[in-house]
């Protein structure tokens, strides 16, 4: 019995893309067979309303492409199911969503990455800059803070926690929160796009690592069911990913401080913004740059069929490509490596360390 698992990404692995975390299964048990030949496929996924929506959707593109294989869910909780009480930023943990369930990452086409605020029903209409002084705006995220506290200084920010249900139901139901920041990927998965009061241009708010795209993740070594699933690759996803990934590999970055992104694929060209704040966003750093990734594809045994990209394996996108978007994200880190950007994030890891 062969095994992966699914769910959403950004949440990246630094933040949440509509509180569900970054993506993905580890092999559930041990299991003695590999592959397809049992017939059977186990697909691991995190509890929560979010994760099984996406989760579905997946299986039902696998089950349409693969009507003789039967596909089992299975249901499980990670560390940041089960740490409610504690802001993500302070447990002092990566892979919080994901930690039990990942192993090697595929990728399906990307959701709207961009982060939104929902409003409580007395500030429908509203935006972020009308909203009165000292409004309290809820977020677990330190990179969507860092940006709006300089963005909009007359607003308090507070940290919230729990599932998308959860949030909704804080802000809802009790008078804590004027408005809370989301990841609308996450909202329009759920069907509650219609909450969605304000969009966040990457102007107001650069967004998580991975935000808005979904993984599917197996065993690396596992051939048969790489192959199976790389029907779903989304290139331009991919591509983007890749180059998001690296930033942050780079960088070191994680829950813990606030490190941001925003891509853009047209016309052969993959443009990467990236940026690091201090925590209350007086201090950052944010550089753009661009690198050519229209390469054709490789003969399907070519040599770079197998080749990783920082944790992703994408068997039907040019290896140049992915090469370059990873080395696109390597080279605006270390430019902001060099203009002291792991002093701003050492910083804000012990400021908020210290909280």
């Amino acid at each position: 019995m062969a095994e992966l698992g699914v769910s959403g990404v950004g949440l990246g692995r630094a933040d949440s893309g509509g509180g569900a975390g970054r993506a993905g299964a580890d092999p559930l048990l041990p299991q003695e067979e590999n592959g397809v030949d049992g017939r059977a496929i186990r697909v691991g996924t995190r509890r929560s309303q979010l994760a099984r929506i996406q989760t579905d959707s997946v299986v039902t593109m696998l089950r349409e492409l693969y009507p003789d294989l039967h596909f089992e869910i299975v249901a499980m909780s990670t560390t940041g199911d089960k740490i409610l009480d504690t802001a993500l930023s302070k447990i002092g943990e990566k892979s919080l969503f994901t930690k039990e369930l990942e192993n090697a990452l595929e990728r399906n086409e990307r959701e709207n990455p961009l982060d939104a605020v929902v409003f409580h029903p007395k500030n429908c209409g509203k935006t972020l800059s009308l909203l009165p002084e000292k409004s309290v705006i809820g977020t677990s995220s330190l990179r969507r803070a860092a940006q709006l506290k300089k963005k909009f200084p007359h607003l308090e920010f507070r940290d919230i926690r729990g599932n998308l249900n959860t949030r909704l139901k804080k802000l809802d139901e009790k008078e804590d929160f004027s408005a809370i920041i989301l990841a609308a990927a996450g909202l329009k998965r759920m069907g509650w796009e219609n909450r969605i009061g304000q969009l966040l241009s990457p102007e107001d708010c650069l967004y998580a690592v991975g935000q808005g795209a979904l993984a599917v993740e197996v065993r690396a070594k596992d051939q048969e069911i790489l192959n199976m699933v790389s029907a779903l690759h989304d290139a331009d996803t991919v591509l983007c990913c890749i180059a998001e990934r690296a930033f942050m590999k780079r960088l070191e970055g994680g829950c813990s401080v606030p490190v941001a992104v925003n891509t853009l694929l047209k016309d052969g060209q993959l443009y990467l913004t990236g940026a690091v704040y201090s925590l209350d966003g007086s201090d950052s750093l944010k550089e753009t740059m661009q690198t050519g990734v229209s390469y054709p594809h490789q003969n399907e045994d070519g040599p770079n069929d197998d080749v990783q990209h920082v944790g992703i394996t994408a068997k039907n996108v040019p290896g140049q490509a992915q090469e370059a978007a990873e080395n696109l994200g390597v080279e605006l880190a270390s430019l902001l490596l060099s203009k002291g950007a792991k002093h701003i994030l050492s910083v804000a890891r012990q400021l908020n360390d210290a909280r």
